[in-house]
């Protein structure tokens, strides 16, 4: 069903949108009001989302292709509606296969052809159709961060994914792109595989400090906002949405998740603790008093602190401002909550006895990631430019303090740096 582009606002194109994450992606983004365009092989799955569409949103357009043809990419962007994202979830996996296998059959030219190819001819494709400050989203995968035996080439491709979104931000720094790199996430494969005895459960929820798997709708949270406006600060960046697996290094099996997460539509119930006063306390106050009214009003409030004693610290003595932060913080709440800090900038002009310092409270913000997850507990920090203005990530603090980031630990975001690469 075609879109006509004179009469609609601008859309977002979602590849892989028949299942899993992209189905989950494509009706949360119909709920925002977006104009969505799904495309995905599966024509029936394609039909049965389509059937499933919310009512009173915009009607999607629905595109049949196979991605791993480039006529076909080249043949679905012919007749497309101004569009202000862009999201590239499609993928394929290749599960049992070493990584040589396949390269006879032409198994893993395919899956490279998917995961790694047609991102990039998409974009080239879609480029008339990109807006001013279109948003460009790869979903890339743990897998590109670390290797994964026995996928085939799924590692390399998804590794190859993240540096092409990189590169990617430095050649079109109008744009804002950016990477998702999701950790298991319960999709109708995993749970296929977890009913037919296939993936052990307790061993997967081990490696992962919050405790559970990851719903689609986690992970439709986070392709939310990197299709916003809002994501320009994470330009070139990679947002890690794993439950922190990919910061735990520990030989011993993690607890399960004590309690369910909350709804992801829980009010923001937010405490800002040592906030500088130049610049940060006047933007976060004014963006308080503005916050719109949450989505599910009857929800549990979700409980956050943003503290910015880090920020003002002296060099060398970050790691202890992260330390007190996180006491006080523990001693406030004990489950179902959110610590965000604020951190300088990585300096590189530092005596070499102070080096360590910065490197060590990373390292803490990681590690007690893993201890407090169990909890529900979650502690991220953002490291932005010293000259930034604030009211920039505002969206940034939003998603990554509230309750649609609760899939979300463990990490410590430099918002802007890729923006600075970008623009150089």
């Amino acid at each position: 069903m075609p879109v006509n582009a004179a009469s609609n606002p601008p859309a977002v194109l979602i590849t892989g949108a028949a299942a899993g994450i992209g189905r989950a992606t494509a009706l949360r983004l119909a709920r925002e009001g977006r104009q969505c365009v799904l495309v995905d092989a599966d024509a029936p799955a394609l039909e049965r989302l389509a059937a499933a569409w919310p009512q009173h949103v915009p009607t999607p357009s629905i595109l049949v292709a196979d991605l791993t043809d480039s006529a076909q990419i080249d043949a679905l962007a012919q007749d497309l509606p101004p569009l202000d994202a862009l999201v590239n979830n499609a993928g394929l996996s290749a599960g049992g296969a070493d990584v040589l296998s396949g390269l006879d059959s032409g198994a893993a030219g395919r899956l490279l052809a998917l995961n790694l190819e047609a991102p990039a001819r998409l974009v080239r494709a879609c480029a008339p159709a990109l807006v001013p400050g279109a948003r460009i989203v790869n979903v890339a995968s743990g897998a590109g961060l670390r290797a994964i035996p026995w996928r085939g080439l799924y590692s390399a491709s998804k590794a190859g994914l993240i540096a092409q979104t990189r590169a990617l931000a430095r050649a079109r720094p109008g744009w804002t792109v950016c990477a998702l790199s999701p950790g298991f996430v319960r999709t109708e494969l995993v749970q296929r595989l977890l009913e037919t005895g296939r993936l052990n459960p307790a061993q997967v929820l081990a490696k992962i400090p919050l405790g559970r798997m990851a719903e689609p709708e986690d992970l439709a949270e986070a392709l939310c906002f990197l299709a916003s406006a809002g994501a320009r600060p994470l330009t070139g960046r990679l947002l890690v949405v794993d439950g922190g697996s990919s910061v735990y290094g520990g030989s011993q099996p993690l607890p399960a998740a004590q309690q369910p997460a909350l709804p992801v539509g829980s009010p923001l119930a937010l405490r800002c603790e040592a906030i500088p006063a130049r610049a940060w306390q006047p933007a976060l106050s004014d963006w308080q008093l503005a916050r719109h009214t949450p989505a599910e009003p009857s929800a549990p409030a979700y409980h956050a602190v943003l503290d910015g004693r880090a920020l003002q610290a002296t060099p060398g003595s970050v790691l202890q401002a992260v330390l007190t932060a996180a006491r006080q913080f523990r001693e406030q709440f004990a489950t179902q909550a959110s610590l965000t800090l604020l951190l300088p900038s990585e300096l590189t002009d530092l005596p070499w006895e102070q080096a360590g310092d910065a490197a060590a409270a990373r390292m803490a913000i990681a590690t007690m990631a893993a201890e407090w997850g169990a909890h529900g507990l979650r502690i991220n920090a953002l490291a932005p430019a010293s000259d930034c203005d604030p009211t920039e990530y505002l969206p940034l603090l939003d998603y990554l303090a509230g309750a649609r980031a609760q899939y979300v630990t463990g990490q410590v975001l430099c918002p802007g740096a890729g923006l600075a690469d970008a623009l150089q």
